[in-house]
């Protein structure tokens, strides 16, 4: 799961409601994925569950002008993002059930993790053999230490979100840009270093801010002491 691409990190930040496509992407490290591909495999899914649903093999309240796949503000299902990350060969489970084994107690023996709240995707990724926190809403990817993954997903599993872990055969080289120019308009390419200084001054920043993402910060900042402190016991 190791990938080259010359010690470069991969990273997109938030646009609009895309935070599935950048974790996707990130996932994969690289723009693989636009937001049309992604509809795209929304539409087929809908189309193959309202097949189902004609044939009565699935029942439900499935409505037929309304997607399961993709919400009008343009938000896209874990089905999307399992068929979009299965075109390159990469299963997603579940981190909660029986196959995920060792990632339970071990997450650093993996490569990649998926975390979903609500309207929210991010991934975690090893890259180079260090973690990072390909979160979209972050101006850089955040280094997170082995010790300090399993403090953190356990925290996000105790405020209810969805970790979801991606194995198989991840691309080792990718495109540095895409051929397709939508994407690379919020990707970029920095390396471990810059990454680093974008986090500190974005971090000495955003703490100033009180509006806007200011309560998510806040929470950010809670959780990190949170765990700071239980790491102390």
């Amino acid at each position: 799961g190791e990938i080259s691409n010359g010690g470069m990190l991969y990273h997109e930040v938030q646009e609009s409601k895309l935070c599935a496509v950048h974790c996707v992407n990130t996932v994969l490290q690289g723009p693989f994925f636009t937001e049309f591909d992604l509809a795209a495999m929304a539409s087929d899914l809908d189309q193959t569950e309202r097949q189902m649903m004609m044939q009565g093999s699935v029942t439900g309240d499935f409505l037929p002008e309304l997607s399961h796949n993709v919400s009008l503000g343009g938000d896209f299902s874990i089905q999307v993002v399992e068929k979009a990350l299965q075109v390159w060969d990469l299963q997603v489970i579940p981190v909660d059930s029986p196959v995920a084994g060792r990632a339970q107690v071990d997450p650093e023996t993996e490569n990649a993790f998926v975390c979903h709240l609500q309207d929210h995707w991010f991934c975690i990724r090893r890259v180079n053999g260090e973690w990072y926190n390909f979160d979209s809403l972050y101006a850089a990817p955040e280094h997170l230490s082995k010790f300090y993954l399993s403090a953190y997903l356990d925290s996000l599993k105790g405020f209810g979100w969805s970790i979801f872990l991606v194995r198989g055969n991840f691309p080792t080289e990718s495109p540095m840009s895409s051929s397709n120019d939508a994407s690379s308009c919020y990707g970029q390419w920095l390396t471990p270093e810059d990454a680093e200084r974008i986090t500190k001054s974005s971090n000495a920043t955003t703490l100033r801010v009180v509006n806007g993402r200011g309560q998510q910060q806040q929470e950010d900042e809670d959780l990190k002491a949170a765990i700071a402190a239980s790491l102390l016991d």
